[in-house]
């Protein structure tokens, strides 16, 4: 199957909707429907379980993903499926200790603790105090927060003696950055839902190993330095720290993630924000999509901080790349036989409708024999991870702050701040606000001013940097601007790739791509 069908490169909510579908259809019927970690679609079709990350893992992402949905977009989510990634979240905390543990097999104790899932179990209790009130949920929380500081020291990390007297299994003493690190951003999540100290207190002990081993003030990445080479690790920690930068309005934490988004960054994805698994990957364009979502997250925390190119730079990753990869044509995955009746080989097929997973740029499978060589999965944590960050596209593309409205991307939109009908989908840019006062709309840097039509006969706005400042738009009104989408090109690095990928842009969207006779294409072939 040369391309597949019902690509979508323009719809965010269309996109969380089908994610939303997927994590609600992953649970494992012959395990009190604990979700499954880990899918595989060719050359075998499987939904399988992780030893190290199906309760103490899945949760966190579909939790997060899932509550945000039904809270930015109003998405209807099935209770029996939250209640499922909750009772399987409580499973993992209900070990030797408050921690986000693992069963190393179904129907045994949770034992195995990785540090990596961390982040996780605060992001699955975090959802559940903010989005449901959840009691439980919060006492939890506060007790694993607890149990990290007691465990845990800065000076010398964990204390892995007195964990293994326990009983627990240490999964490795992993490196700060793809372990504890990553608790960051969950951390500042429910202190701002929750106003608790300790777990602020927590991220600012985390923040100063992070900027003073790691995320220096020049912006550079160097793997001896950061250990890991797995991305997502190092993309979460970058947005995590972007996200305490913004609660503490703290100029200089953030001036540290700006310089490494333009420097060290730029190792590990490509110009529309594809991102390898690994630091240093050949030989194949296998991708991972949660990097580039947590990416996306830290463009759009720069970009409300004034980096208006971080914007468009997040506006080309969802058109060019994020939106494209979900599966949403799913003709060509074959159900296995199933004569026993296993729930891992049951529908397999249609419960990965939504999934998002490890795409080339032009295709859910990559040319070359690199790690990947030919199969092709869609892990359950990554739909987590995406519809999560697409959550974050939804609530910032239209934004009501203290100079009034500001329109930051250009897809469709109808939320609290304004309702926006995109130049990709129509004739031209409308928008119309909900509130009275300012409105300032970001320009594409592929148009100059003079390209730009207003549509209404009102008093021409004022060019201030990146945007057009319009002073008094009455909530209910609606301003025109024609937008016409410029064509150009863009060659993807050849550094990252096997090869360099030439590619045809109509504004920030694919017209064409390079494919090298790959398989499950999203693009007409250049």
């Amino acid at each position: 199957m040369p391309q597949v069908q019902n690509v979508n490169t323009t719809s965010i909510p269309a996109a969380i909707e089908l994610g939303c579908r997927t994590m609600q259809s992953v649970f494992n019927a012959d395990d009190d429907n604990v979700p499954f970690f880990g899918s595989q679609v060719r050359p075998q079709t499987v939904l399988d379980t992780s030893s190290c990350h199906s309760e103490a893992h899945v949760p966190g992402r579909h939790l997060n993903a899932l509550l945000n949905a039904e809270d930015a977009l109003g998405i209807n989510i099935d209770e029996s499926a939250i209640d499922n990634h909750r009772r399987a979240a409580f499973l993992s905390f209900n070990g030797k200790l408050p921690l986000p543990l693992n069963r190393q097999t179904l129907n045994t104790e949770p034992l195995s603790f990785a540090p990596h899932n961390l982040r996780e179990g605060i992001h699955a209790l975090g959802a559940l105090v903010t989005f449901r009130d959840d009691n439980d949920a919060r006492a939890l929380a506060e007790r694993c927060i607890d149990t990290v500081n007691h465990y845990w020291t800065a000076e010398d990390g964990w204390d892995v003696t007195r964990l293994e007297k326990l009983g627990l299994d240490m999964q490795g003493t992993q490196d700060f950055i793809s372990g504890e690190g990553r608790m960051i951003g969950p951390l500042v999540k429910y202190y701002r839902a929750t106003g608790y100290g300790p777990a602020l207190e927590l991220a600012l002990v985390m923040k100063e190993i992070a900027v003073t081993r790691f995320f220096t003030a020049d912006g550079s990445f160097d793997p001896d330095r950061f250990v890991t080479n797995h991305i997502h690790s190092i993309t979460c920690v970058l947005s995590s720290l972007a996200q305490l930068a913004d609660l503490l309005g703290d100029a200089a934490l953030m001036s540290i993630v700006k310089a490494f988004y333009d420097n060290g960054l730029l190792q590990m994805r490509d110009e529309i924000g594809w991102s390898p698994e690994i630091v240093g990957q050949e030989d194949s364009d296998h991708g991972e999509a949660n990097n580039s979502g947590d990416i996306l997250e830290t463009a759009l925390i720069l970009g409300r901080w004034g980096y208006a190119k971080c914007y468009h730079d997040a506006e080309r990753i969802l058109r060019c790349h994020l939106l494209p990869c979900q599966v949403r044509d799913t003709s060509w995955i074959v159900d296995p036989p199933n004569p026993e009746g296993i729930d891992g080989l049951r529908d397999v097929a249609d419960r990965h409708l939504g999934a998002f997973g490890f795409p080339a740029p032009y295709g859910h499978s990559s040319v070359g024999a690199g790690k990947d060589n030919g199969r092709i999965s869609f892990n359950m944590d990554i739909v987590g991870g995406v519809v999560g960050s697409l959550c974050e596209v939804w609530r910032e593309a239209a934004r009501r702050g203290p100079a009034g409205i500001s329109v930051n991307l250009l897809f469709d939109v109808d939320n609290d701040a304004a309702r926006l009908e995109s130049p990709y989908t129509n004739d031209c840019l409308a928008i119309t606000p909900k509130r009275s006062g300012p409105l300032s709309v970001r320009v594409p840097p592929w148009l100059r001013p003079d390209d730009i039509t207003i549509v209404d006969s009102k008093p021409p706005p004022l060019r201030t940097r990146d945007y057009l400042f319009f002073s008094d738009v009455a909530a209910g009104e609606t301003v025109r601007l024609r937008m016409p989408l410029k064509g150009s090109e863009l060659t993807l690095s050849g550094e990252l790739h096997i090869q360099p990928i030439r590619v045809d842009l109509r504004g920030d969207s694919v017209v064409t791509m390079e494919n090298f006779g790959a398989d499950l294409t999203y693009f007409d072939a250049l």
